[in-house]
């Protein structure tokens, strides 16, 4: 019966168990979330930075695009009139070969590009692929430097080519050098409109915008995006961090404190049930036990007469049930406690009380008895004779915890917070420390006789006169239990 009730309660236990680690699982899944999002958000920064530093990086070339060949057109227009037409008029044809016309073109191109952060200019000839003039002297006279660009343009369409040093994202590592970023437009060289058609194309105009300034403020602009991010997400971490720590803690200790109520109301079940069965098996003993050592007291009279020496055999009998019916009667007041009967109370005479009546135990046994009891200590609200049993089972524990003799001390006095306090040391064997924490649970006993039950029923006796009762103790040098009253309410 014992072990189907133990596994039905264990079970329980575990179950209970479960929907606790249960109640947890959502917090993890929250947590989870939570650093799941803060990754997701993290990203969604850096590709926003990269989003806005792409579209500003395409609206700087759009724009400078736009100038550039606004630029070039009107460049187109002023060396047409101002260099091609009085050179043409002057010398009859255009030779760049000549220093003079040479010098007076590179007059004109310089004047009109001074300031407004032209590179470069450059004009290819359109029968061939190859520099008629650049305001870079070493560049006049090379071949085949056009490209694709300068084919576009002999076909009358204008056309730009970006040329940099690696990507915006590789810009963004420490350590890399200065951004390097030039436009080259390149528009074909037309001669003057002519009743609104379109000049015939004369070459290839080629304007080199030098970027890198602005691209480079593309580049502080994204690291200045990245690194504010990453600030407000690194604060936002922490303000999470320490919201789901601390939520963490809370919810542990919660999941921590409901399992120790569960785990009290497991064993408060379990000792009702088996409280039961106690009560039940304890009440079925307890006549028969009084029928055999009333029997055993009559025999023992009549034995004295019929078999004079034997008489001790009847004593062991009555002796033996009276140990029985003692430990029965543990049973009944552990399975049944009996309600309080409070009347005002002096713990000091209760001491002096159960002194005398435990002195010749104490006296057969070698163990000296000191009272130091505070006479200062006010009477209270107790239950005379419940408080009587909680004395004599620690008196009595104490005994069996000194088989050679000691010294026992009791102890009363005024607690700090206004209650009343009451000591009973020991000189005994003591206790280990894995001991101590079951001292109080049922049934637990380290001696070969006894029900475990005297200090489980002293216990339960001081909760309900609202105290607590702790116990302490060194092994070869014995053990103090402290007994602390609350105030009077």
């Amino acid at each position: 019966m014992k072990t189907v009730l133990s596994d039905f309660l264990s079970r329980k236990k575990n179950v209970r168990r479960d929907s606790v680690d249960s109640g947890i699982q959502p917090f993890k899944l929250v947590k989870y979330f939570a650093y799941t999002s803060f990754a997701v958000m993290l990203i969604a920064s850096f590709v926003l930075s990269l989003i806005i530093s792409n579209n500003a990086r395409k609206a700087m070339l759009d724009r400078s695009q736009a100038y550039t060949e606004l630029f070039a057109e009107y460049l187109n227009r002023q060396v047409f009139i101002r260099f091609v037409l009085p050179t043409v008029i002057q010398y009859g044809h255009i030779a760049l070969s000549n220093t003079a016309q040479f010098e007076q073109l590179d007059l004109i191109v310089h004047n009109m590009i001074r300031g407004l952060g032209i590179d470069s200019v450059t004009i290819f000839d359109s029968e061939e692929n190859i520099i008629s003039y650049s305001t870079v002297p070493e560049m006049v006279g090379k071949k085949d430097k056009g490209g694709i660009e300068y084919q576009k343009a002999l076909l009358g369409e204008n056309s730009s080519v970006l040329i940099s040093s690696g990507s915006l994202l590789q810009n963004l590592m420490p350590g890399t050098p200065p951004v390097y970023s030039k436009l080259k437009t390149y528009i074909p060289f037309r001669s003057e409109e002519r009743h609104g058609e379109q000049g015939n194309i004369m070459g290839v105009i080629e304007v080199v915008t030098d970027l890198s300034g602005d691209m480079q403020v593309i580049v502080d602009l994204q690291k200045r995006i990245i690194v504010v991010s990453l600030l407000i997400m690194g604060i936002l971490f922490a303000i999470l961090s320490y919201i789901v720590m601390r939520a963490g803690r809370i919810i542990e200790a919660r999941a921590v404190e409901r399992r120790q109520l569960e785990e009290k109301l497991n064993e408060a079940e379990r000792l009702a049930n088996l409280g039961k069965m106690i009560a039940t098996v304890s009440h079925e003993i307890k006549n028969p036990l009084g029928i055999v050592r009333s029997t055993a007291e009559i025999l023992g009279s009549r034995i004295s007469k019929v078999a004079p020496g034997n008489e001790h055999l009847a004593r062991i009998i009555v002796e033996e049930t009276t140990r029985l019916d003692g430990i029965v009667r543990e049973f009944l007041d552990f399975a049944r406690p009996r309600d309080l009967r409070l009347e005002p109370v002096s713990l000091n005479r209760l001491i002096e009380r159960v002194g005398r009546f435990m002195a010749p135990e104490l006296e057969a046994r070698s163990v000296r008895l000191e009272k130091r009891l505070d006479p200062g200590l006010p009477e209270r609200l107790l239950d005379e004779e419940q408080i009587y049993q909680v004395l004599l089972n620690m008196i009595l524990n104490a005994i069996q915890a000194m088989p050679e003799g000691g010294t026992l001390t009791m102890t009363t006095r005024l607690s700090n917070e206004g209650g009343m306090e009451l000591e009973v040391a020991d000189t005994g064997v003591g206790m280990a420390a894995d001991k101590l924490e079951q001292v109080f649970k049922p049934f637990f006993t380290d001696k070969h006789r006894g029900s475990g039950l005297g200090l489980a029923i002293a216990k339960n006796i001081i909760d309900k006169h609202q105290g607590r009762i702790t116990v302490s103790s060194v092994e070869g040098r014995g053990s103090r239990f402290s007994i602390v009253f609350p105030p009077a309410g």
